[in-house]
Formats: structure tokens, C-alpha cells, sequence
């Protein structure tokens, strides 16, 4: 080839390389096109590396510079719960406090409700480097009063890794407290639709502000990773340890005592020679609760109905006593499947017998009271169901019994909160995206709110009892 064509061919390469200049691909392109026209005898091997000068440190530099791009490492996943309950017997215008969508035409506050979107969330998670990680859940079915479906933030933290091996991490921003296992166990996973009062009242929507650090060697952390995998509904990670301080009122509450809770928690898997894995852990807090009293129903001597208000006494100014130990334990299903825990401690509790006497009606008091209670679920995991040659997916069916003793103390006035309940369902899931639950519920509890023709017929805070049918379909998306 004679000069002037090389110089052509050279010329047109060399634009080509300055428009391609700031994409890695054309880059690629340039330069295997180069390679090409050395190897058929077109250009030499020095008109080649003239025109291809500096061009693979450019491509390195530039994919480098992907890769560490924290946008390439953003996840969006979530899902979305539809949930149906029919009455089936017991006493009216009743109230289950974790789900309006349990109760009739006169439960009030919109109670009651045929369908009902109980969860709506979208979760996004990330992995900045090798030291940060991010996760954000706002939940789109959130209720404020009598209003339902808006939006209300979930978790916002960031996970500051010390090692690369994520042994050592602390977690800051509004996520889950570190106390027990089925609080920690997303709505997603659990078997039961709600949790259960004697452990879920201890921090109001399982959440709040404050900084934990997580210890989780690296044989735990495979070992969670495996039993996610099996889709054994895990808790997730939050250490083999953990320890932290936060504010003490629950999520997206304001702070009311300048006054911090602290949490430390120990749990421990281990598999067996059999391949059966297990889990149990301790767990405990404490800290100083502020609880305001409001106005609720109850009768005077004479069995009339009227207002009254709780007393508190000066000392409480600052909150009350709020701490408690609990202990856990999981057999993971393979097949079958046995979970359990319980909870001791003490807490603001209102006293119906004590407080001063208004109007002739005992008004009650807020003092310190002592809980305990927990439950007991049992279960069975039945991979790929066939019917008729046909497979239809996972069946899990699952019976569950808590009590509790004790009281809530984020509801107005922390009432007392009695609680003897079965639960006997099955959860299908039909494929990854999609699950069926179908849940027989016999309840024996308190009646938690102060509204309804429960509440105006028996007063406040009665014990009520009732059966009902409730039906779940979640979708996920990942």
C-alpha cells in the first residue's frame, strides 16, 4: 500500500478515535479494528501502535470508572399485601388493633373494611463500595386515624462497614431494634399475618432511630445466606451480636425525655450432621418510656358509661420504666418446622382499680406494671406439591398459640392487654412472585381501641371473643 492510502486510512482512524473518544466501546471498537488492518498487512506495527497510543489505558480508566459507579449497585425490590377477613362468630364491633380489616359494619373508625391493602412497600438497597451499604423502605399503606394509604417512612439507614468481610458493621438511621426474632422477620416471610402482641409491643412498628453495631463472622454469615436460600423465612442478618442505643418511642416519633434505650442482643445458628438447622438466641433492653394519658369509657358504681382520664403521677414526668428479656428458639421447617419465644418484663401499664375517684367513677392510673407472654408456632414445609402431575408450588400449613399478660404501652394510656389466641393456617406459594395465605383465627383479647359498639357497650378495654376467616395475597416483586 502506498503512502497516501495509509495516510487516508490513518486520518479516518484517527477521527474515528476522537468521536469514539468518550465511550469505552468505541474505544473497543477502534482498537480492534486497528489490530485487524496490522494483521491483514494493511497498516504496520508501528502505524498501529501510533494510532492505538494510550488507548487501553483509556479503556481501563473508563471501566474502572463504571464499575465504581454507586448507581450500578442500587436494587429496588418489594411487595404488596391484599387482605380480606370475614367474621365468622363472637362478639360485634369488635377489634383486632394490628388490622382494620378485621371486624364488621360496627367496629368503627373504618374498621371492618372487605378489602384492605395492608402493606404496600418498595425497598431500595445498595452497596456504595466496600464500606457503605444503604437501604430505604417507605411503606405507600400506612394508616393516620381513620385514613389509609399513605405514605409513611419504614427504614432509612446505612450500614458503615469496618472490613471488607462485613464481620463488623454499624448500622445509623431508623431501622429495626434488635429485640426478638419474629420482629426482626419481615412481614414478607412470616407465616402468621401479624405478629404477636406479647413481643411486637415492645417496639412500636419493630423501629426506631438510633445506632447498632452487628457482629457476624464469616461461617454465621454463610449460614444465613443458606437458610434464605431454602426459603426457610429467615430473619434476616442482624448479627450473630448486636448492641445499640436509640430513642425509645418507635418509629417517626419525636424524642420525649432526652433519654436513650439500650438493646443487646445474641443469637446462634448451627446445622446438624442431618443438615437441620437451628437458631436460638437472648435478647434484652431498657429505658424510660413517656406515656400521656387520654380520655376512654368506663362505668361507675351505679354500671353507667362516661368519660374518664388516667392519672400519672409527677415522678413518671420523665417516663417510665420500660425494659425487658426475652429468649428465642427456631427449628427451621425441613420439613417440619417449631418456633417459639417469651418475653419478662415491666413497663407503663394502666390500673383500672386505682387513680383517683371523679364523678363517682374511678378514673385509673399509669404506673409501672410487669408482662410477660409469647407464643408457640408449629409447621411443615411441602416443596412441589403435585396434583395431578401438575405442580402447584410450596404449601406450608402452620398452627400458632400466643398469650400475653401485659399491656401496650405505645396505645393511648398503655392499657392492659390480654391475649389468648389460635391460629391454624396454610400458606401457598404458588410461584416466587405470588402467595396465598388462609387463616382460621380464634381470638380471645382485649379489645385496644375506644371506639366502636363494643367499646359504647361494655366500655373500654374489654375482653371480647371472636372467630374469623382471614385471606392474604401478597405479590413480590424483586
Amino acid at each position: 500500500m502506498n503512502y497516501k492510502i495509509r495516510s487516508l486510512v490513518a486520518a479516518a482512524l484517527t477521527g474515528s478515535v476522537l468521536m469514539g473518544a468518550s465511550t469505552t466501546a468505541a474505544a473497543d471498537s477502534t482498537t480492534d479494528i486497528v489490530n485487524a488492518l496490522v494483521t491483514k498487512g494493511v497498516l504496520t506495527e508501528e502505524e498501529g501502535a501510533l494510532l492505538t497510543k494510550g488507548r487501553t489505558s483509556e479503556v481501563e480508566t473508563q471501566k474502572k470508572k463504571e464499575k465504581k459507579a454507586w448507581t450500578n449497585n442500587i436494587n429496588i425490590r418489594g411487595y404488596v399485601q391484599n387482605r380480606v377477613t370475614d367474621m365468622v362468630s363472637g362478639d360485634e364491633g369488635v377489634v383486632l388493633w394490628p388490622d382494620p380489616s378485621v371486624g364488621d359494619d360496627r367496629s368503627g373508625d373504618g374498621r371492618g373494611q372487605n378489602f384492605r391493602i395492608r402493606r404496600a412497600r418498595i425497598i431500595f438497597s445498595g452497596q456504595i463500595g466496600d464500606h457503605l451499604g444503604f437501604y430505604i423502605q417507605p411503606d405507600f399503606a400506612s394508616t393516620a386515624g381513620t385514613t389509609g394509604n399513605i405514605t409513611q417512612l419504614r427504614d432509612a439507614y446505612g450500614d458503615i462497614f469496618i472490613d471488607k468481610d462485613k464481620v463488623h458493621r454499624f448500622r445509623v438511621g431508623q431501622s429495626k431494634v434488635p429485640f426478638g426474632y419474629e420482629n426482626l422477620q419481615s412481614s414478607s416471610n412470616r407465616l402468621a399475618l401479624d405478629r404477636v402482641d406479647a413481643l411486637n409491643s415492645a417496639v412500636r412498628d419493630e423501629r426506631d432511630t438510633g445506632v447498632f453495631y452487628y457482629y457476624t463472622p464469616k461461617d454465621v454469615q454463610d449460614l444465613f445466606k443458606e437458610i434464605d436460600s431454602l426459603g426457610l423465612k429467615h430473619s434476616g442478618n442482624y448479627g450473630m451480636f448486636g448492641a445499640g442505643m436509640y430513642m425509645g418511642q418507635g418509629a417517626n416519633q419525636n424524642d420525649q425525655n432526652d433519654n436513650y434505650h439500650s438493646v443487646a442482643r445474641f443469637t446462634y445458628p448451627w446445622k446438624t450432621e442431618s443438615g437441620q438447622i437451628f437458631e436460638a438466641g437472648i435478647q434484652a433492653y431498657a429505658g424510660r418510656y413517656v406515656r400521656s394519658a387520654g380520655s376512654y369509657r368506663r362505668a361507675n358504681a351505679a354500671g353507667v358509661l362516661g368519660g374518664a382520664t388516667p392519672f400519672i403521677d409527677a415522678k413518671y414526668r420523665n417516663g417510665f420504666d420500660d425494659e425487658r428479656v426475652a429468649v428465642s428458639f427456631r427449628m427451621y421447617p425441613q420439613p417440619w418446622g417449631l418456633e417459639g419465644e417469651w418475653n419478662w418484663g415491666t413497663s407503663p401499664g394502666l390500673d383500672m382499680d386505682s387513680g383517683p375517684i371523679v364523678s363517682g367513677r374511678r378514673q385509673g392510673e399509669i404506673k409501672n406494671q410487669s408482662l410477660h407472654g409469647g407464643y408457640i408456632q408449629g409447621s411443615y414445609f411441602a416443596k412441589d406439591v403435585r396434583v395431578f402431575d401438575t405442580n402447584i408450588g410450596n404449601l406450608i400449613p402452620f398452627v400458632k398459640w400466643q398469650y400475653y399478660d401485659g399491656f401496650n404501652k405505645a396505645e393511648t394510656n398503655a392499657p392492659k392487654n390480654n391475649v389468648n389466641d389460635w391460629e391454624m393456617g396454610v400458606e401457598w406459594q404458588i410461584a416466587p412472585e405470588v402467595e396465598l395465605a388462609a387463616i382460621y383465627h380464634r381470638m380471645k383479647r382485649t379489645n385496644m381501641t375506644t371506639s366502636g359498639e363494643f367499646n359504647d357497650l361494655n366500655g373500654s378495654y374489654g375482653t371480647f371473643n371472636a372467630e374469623a376467616l382471614r385471606v392474604q395475597l401478597q405479590y413480590n416483586f424483586f
